[in-house]
């Protein structure tokens, strides 16, 4: 499976001349994220990963949770939703739903829907959320309003992936980005294992 990430949280997988994208919003403004793909996975509302108006213009199936399926009615049998626990095969992947709610952002504000996917039961994807659920290679949410350091190697460590690619960085200026890197050096260190962000347009081999 190749993983290539592109604006923020975005990631394209690509497996036998197939290829699937999760979380193409409004900070990937790549357009080739989501070029003949497949199916659009969509974690959740929020604008850093969903653009209504990108999935409207292409002709791909979109799987995501009910609070995304609402701003969609337009695009008919096109959209699927699913829940926690829910299996699919799309592209040739075979996709896990796993959590149902975005970690808390606000003590006033309730969490909306977030529904991560774990790929071939080898990649996860948890969008906006730290959903235990084991998976040889982390998609890491690196920085967000919600997310401290502390909370983020927390996650690292319960989850103890093979690997991790830290993704989820937008927001970072390039001090803030050095930070996020030395912080993923030192895990790296310390499990003996690859701990990384990538860049954007990079591409690993899992």
């Amino acid at each position: 499976m190749r993983i290539t990430k592109y604006g923020h949280a975005c990631v394209r997988l690509e497996k036998h001349g197939r290829a699937i994208v999760i979380d193409p919003g409004v900070m990937t403004p790549e357009p080739d994220a989501s070029a003949e793909v497949e199916a659009v996975l969509v974690t959740h509302e929020h604008f850093d990963h969903f653009d209504p108006d990108r999935l409207k213009a292409l002709r791909a199936d979109v799987y995501t949770c009910a609070g995304v399926a609402r701003h969609l009615s337009g695009l008919g049998e096109r959209v699927h939703v699913v829940h926690d626990g829910d299996r699919f095969r799309v592209a040739g992947f075979q996709l896990s739903v796993v959590g149902d709610k975005h970690h808390l952002s606000h003590p006033d504000v309730p969490a909306v829907d977030n529904v991560g996917f774990l790929v071939d039961e080898a990649v996860l994807h948890p969008g906006d959320a730290l959903t235990t659920v084991r998976a040889p290679t982390l998609l890491l949410p690196g920085q967000a309003p919600w997310l401290t350091v502390p909370d983020m190697i927390d996650y690292l460590r319960r989850m103890a992936p093979h690997r991790a690619y830290a993704i989820h960085d937008g927001l970072l200026n390039e001090w803030g980005l050095r930070v996020l890197d030395d912080v993923l050096a030192m895990e790296a260190e310390r499990a003996g294992t690859e701990i990384r962000r990538l860049r954007p347009g990079e591409s690993v081999e899992v």
